[in-house]
């Protein structure tokens, strides 16, 4: 179990916009699990985005609701609908903001394996994605603040 430092607020890195990892192997299936320890390892954490540990590859872990996924490039292929969202994030501690987020989305994306993952979700799955894929372009929740 290796847990790694989160990056906080003005983190250059939370800025930057992570590589696609061309291969799958056990250095990448390492940081996976390596971020997952993070997660669990930090109260009130929901996913986690691999700049927001220092590392500017396009990964992503989530234990959420009924959802334990360590993804590899993920990417929004469709989205629709519209809600209204309370965001926080691990990088930026006790800052909430409302957010207009799409109401349902479809991820694409690899396992730790190397298969291919497709899903769809809704509500606050939803507004998790965005989040986390916003992270992986140097993107960030307060971005995207409506009040």
């Amino acid at each position: 179990m290796a847990i790694r430092n989160i990056r906080y607020n003005d983190d250059k890195i939370l800025r930057l916009k992570c590589k696609k990892v061309p291969c799958i192997d056990d250095k990448i299936r390492q940081i996976l699990d390596d971020m997952m320890d993070t997660l669990h390892n930090t109260e009130n954490g929901a996913a986690l985005a691999a700049n927001q540990v220092g590392i500017l590859k396009r990964l992503v872990v989530i234990d959420y609701y009924d959802y334990v996924l360590k993804l590899v490039n993920p990417q929004i292929i469709e989205c629709s609908g519209v809600q209204e969202c309370i965001e926080g994030c691990l990088s930026f501690p006790n800052r909430f903001v409302k957010t207009i987020r799409p109401q349902k989305v479809t991820v694409q994306a690899l396992n730790e394996d190397g298969a291919e993952v497709i899903m769809t979700v809704e509500d606050e799955m939803a507004k998790c994605f965005c989040h986390e894929l916003e992270h992986l372009d140097g993107e960030i929740f307060l971005d995207k603040a409506v009040e």
